[in-house]
């Protein structure tokens, strides 16, 4: 029984948690539902009922077999949204391999610390997405990968990288076409895959996704299979999915979104999952919904923006849908009517969380009153703890500001060869420090105020500021810079850079932001350079960001 003084709060104990793997799970569901519509992905023009998919990802998951992956590996995947991501995370699960996510946008700086500080075996890598090139990436990165057999290869910078699967028709030189996985897979005999995936529980280690750190360098949160697929099954338990629904999923796999609350939570109740396009556009997705008659609906409140506001949204009929989820940043009160009175979603809900809690672990229910949905987060999850505590450790009583933090099966394993980063995380009780400021009120619902280590959410991706000002400061001219994020109607917020330039150098604002293009993910990209000389402090030397987001501010007022 909760304290009702005290801000900690309990999940239901009602929903019961699955002993599981993920590809027990879903073979478990293949079983189920073998002639139901499992995987649409309209771009591709592909379509797989649940037998379908199976026997795709059975035959692939014997091709990395054939390419001598061990339970513990690591396989990277650097794709947009595909019908071949879903095969490579259900085909790694199978095996054991752990799969690592790596964020589309990212170039090549980002893409080889990711691959050598994960260790990564195998990557599979689609040829190109938006104004990324990554065959040519890759081919400046890995030079040897055009010199030494596939497979085989022997990388100074990557040691233990072995070898490249693109998802191209025609990849350079070097690159094993994923069109060649089939007739390796049929090489090794099924028994070998049985095998293999019997060995298996579910406590071990299936994903890595990168979290952009405080310390200036991406930490790669490692999770269980316990952990993902239990969130994800969570969730589609709060939205009631069943056989019978279809969810569209425009929100990136990369990202916990799309690969647990999408692609597992659907998996664990037989729900179709429907890919719009390879990124989010919001015309693909409106038209998603009405062709697909889907129930369902997933992403940012950007992107639900968009589609509202789509001159051709009357063309679509979206009387189908009845619940989805919005998530990844606030969402403003009209907008949510809106989502809910001219997208029929009378049931769509705000969902709460962290890469590294699997991710949801706060959640509104499809009954909570509008004000509920928009002006907080929910409430605690099933079979998971939350808790507000001040600067000692204390719980707050319950209406107070304080941290925020989770314990329960969702908090992930630690970070990938990382303790020090795991310790500062997971305290000794299990808890997982948000770094969120909340308060809860009398009936456990969660409102986030604040984040106390200034992260940055703009369009549904996290930026880190020292992140950033880590990455500027190797730019010649740049002698100090602080990032601050400021309030943006579009995107949430938007990114500000003050910098203060060397003596002797110069610099504008056009220069450093195409100095970031083809170095740094675009999302990531400051819109606003303010050069200054020195920046706003305390008596006792401490920077004053708050002090900089007024002033930038003021100055972006005065200019429009």
């Amino acid at each position: 029984m909760d304290q009702p003084n005290q801000s900690y709060s309990r999940g239901s104990q009602d929903k019961t948690l699955l002993a599981m793997t993920i590809g027990q799970a879903f073979d478990h569901t293949v079983a189920q539902y073998p002639d139901g519509e499992a995987l649409v992905v309209r771009h591709q023009q592909r379509r797989y009922t649940w037998r379908q998919l199976a026997e795709s990802v059975d035959l692939h998951a014997r091709a990395l077999l054939a390419l001598g992956l061990q339970t513990g590996d690591r396989l990277g995947i650097w794709a947009p949204n595909c019908a071949e991501w879903c095969i490579s995370q259900l085909a790694s699960a199978k095996l054991g391999v752990i799969l690592v996510n790596i964020n589309p946008a990212y170039r090549s700086t980002e893409l080889e610390y990711v691959l050598k500080q994960s260790g990564c075996q195998w990557l599979v890598c689609a040829g190109s997405f938006k104004t990324s090139d990554y065959h040519a990436m890759l081919q400046a990165l890995v030079p040897e990968l055009a010199e030494q057999s596939i497979g085989q290869l022997n990388c100074e910078k990557l040691a233990d990288l072995r070898g490249v699967i693109s998802l191209a028709a025609s990849p350079p030189s070097g690159f094993l076409p994923w069109s060649q996985l089939s007739a390796l897979g049929t090489g090794i005999a099924p028994e070998r895959l049985s095998a293999r995936q019997a060995s298996l529980h579910f406590d071990q280690a299936v994903n890595i996704q990168y979290t952009s750190g405080t310390t200036g360098f991406p930490k790669g949160a490692t999770l269980s299979h316990h952990n993902i697929l239990n969130n994800g099954y969570m969730v589609g338990e709060s939205l009631g999915l069943t056989a019978q629904d279809r969810l569209v999923i425009p929100v990136p796999l990369y990202h916990c979104f799309g690969m647990v609350m999408g692609n597992l939570g659907c998996i664990t109740h037989g729900t179709t999952m429907i890919y719009p396009n390879d990124g989010f556009d919001p015309l693909l997705s409106l038209t998603a919904v009405a062709e697909e008659r889907a129930t369902g609906l997933y992403g940012v409140p950007t992107m639900f923006i968009a589609m509202l506001d789509h001159p051709r949204r009357g063309e679509f009929d979206l009387a189908t849908l009845r619940t989805g989820i919005m998530a990844g940043a606030t969402c403003p009160i009209e907008v949510m009517r809106r989502v809910i009175s001219e997208m029929h979603m009378s049931e769509v809900q705000i969902a709460y969380g962290m890469t590294e809690t699997s991710p949801v672990s706060l959640q509104t229910g499809a009954d909570d009153d509008l004000e509920r949905r928009v002006t907080t987060v929910g409430r605690t999850q099933p079979q998971l703890e939350s808790k507000i505590i001040d600067l000692a450790g204390n719980t707050v009583v319950r209406g107070e500001i304080g941290e925020l933090c989770t314990r329960g099966y969702s908090v992930m394993l630690g970070y990938w060869n990382n303790p020090d980063g795991t310790r500062d995380a997971i305290d000794a009780a299990g808890w997982m420090h948000t770094g969120d400021l909340a308060t809860m009120d009398e009936h456990g619902y969660v409102c986030i105020v604040g984040r106390n280590k200034d992260m940055i959410i703009r369009g549904g991706e996290n930026v880190y500021p020292r992140e950033l000002e880590e990455f500027f400061f190797t730019h010649p001219a740049v002698a100090d810079v602080q990032v601050i994020g400021i309030p943006d109607e579009r995107y949430g917020e938007e990114i500000v850079a003050w910098v203060k330039l060397h003596p002797g150098h110069v610099a504008n604002e056009l220069e450093l932001q195409t100095w970031c293009k083809g170095r740094i993910a675009h999302y990531k990209t400051p819109k606003y350079f303010k050069f200054v000389d020195a920046f706003p402090m305390t008596v006792t030397g401490k920077i004053q960001k708050f002090r900089m987001r007024e002033i930038s501010l003021e100055e972006l007022r005065t200019q429009s």
